[in-house]
């Protein structure tokens, strides 16, 4: 896994970090809450023999500027296009990990005519669970709670206590070593009230809010695939199931002793996926009539799911997805 270098461009006079590396068709790669664009690095490689790789720190995030700003999904997905257009990058399969997830589909609800197919990882907006660390971000007085939690010496315990966990090798602290990544972040107040914003924009006391429920018929006019790990604690894995049942011709793959990050836990299965997926699937050609008669004929019956999983068998991934 080698470094990548950081670019930066400034838009609408925010600095915005990324990585662009590789050539051909492109590829936009989103990360999760907390993170930066390293989370892709263990695949950025891989993808990058076949593909142009665009990597972004979303706003609020890694080397990105953190300004008091619109962090609302709607307003990421903006900052996605704005990026894209100044690249000289007219479209791109775009592939979003966790909150990454909810704005890689709001690019594509926003922006299909820039959009030739869609893969949520591990995703929000697919139902309203979500770990209570996430939720917890939500509640009065987090920013002051956690400005004491990174102060140098007890910051530095609690990272190499959450990263001698993750060594361990147990399933349930797997991600450990991703959650010290962010906890550390925390130490700086800007990228604290970034996450705040984003977090109220998209999460309450009961869970997630935003969801791709209302408007998931329209995924009938694009490409779709959804990974997940079988032991992800984030967000579960009842999820995929959630989302076979929304988008009924998406592919569904759930990889086996994964966590919240498949795409680290397994770089070189993950990168199989994604070249499949591209490789066999034709890019999505937006048609305004299309989009207009799907939107009236609303939500369309059940079909048959396109499931590639590991770790189960298709009758059980349809049997979640009619009790979730």
């Amino acid at each position: 896994m080698s470094e990548h270098d950081v670019q930066f461009v400034t838009i609408h006079g925010h600095r915005r970090a990324f990585v662009k590396v590789g050539s051909g068709p492109a590829l936009l790669l989103l990360h999760g809450l907390g993170c930066d664009h390293t989370t892709w690095s263990p695949v950025i490689d891989a993808l990058a023999k076949r593909y142009t790789v665009i990597a972004p720190d979303l706003l609020g995030h890694g080397r990105s500027a953190k300004p008091r700003a619109d962090y609302s999904v709607g307003g990421y997905a903006n900052g996605m296009r704005d990026l894209l257009t100044l690249l000289g990058i007219d479209k791109v399969t775009v592939v979003g990990h966790s909150f990454g997830g909810g704005v890689a589909m709001q690019f594509a609800y926003q922006f299909p005519e820039r959009t030739e197919r869609m893969m949520l990882v591990a995703s929000g907006g697919l139902g309203p669970e979500v770990t209570p660390a996430i939720r917890a971000v939500t509640t009065p007085g987090f920013h002051q709670a956690m400005g004491l939690l990174t102060l140098p010496g007890v910051r530095h315990l609690g990272v190499a206590g959450l990263k001698a966990a993750s060594a361990t090798g147990l399933k349930a602290a797997r991600d450990l070593g991703e959650v010290a990544e962010i906890y550390d972040s925390f130490k700086d107040p800007h990228a604290r009230a970034a996450i705040r914003h984003v977090v109220r924009a998209v999460v309450d006391w009961k869970g997630q809010i935003v969801t791709m429920a209302d408007r998931a018929y329209l995924t009938d006019a694009m490409p779709m695939a959804v990974v997940w790990g079988d032991g992800d604690q984030v967000i579960p894995v009842a999820h995929a199931a959630n989302a076979a049942a929304l988008a009924p011709k998406a592919r569904v793959e759930v990889l086996p002793n994964a966590g919240h990050f498949p795409h680290k836990d397994h770089p070189e299965r993950f990168a199989r996926i994604v070249h499949d997926f591209v490789r066999t699937t034709r890019p999505a050609a937006y048609s305004r009539a299309k989009w207009r008669g799907l939107m009236r004929a609303g939500i369309a019956g059940p079909a048959p799911s396109t499931v590639l999983n590991e770790g189960g068998t298709v009758a059980d991934l349809r049997r979640a997805a009619t009790t979730a």
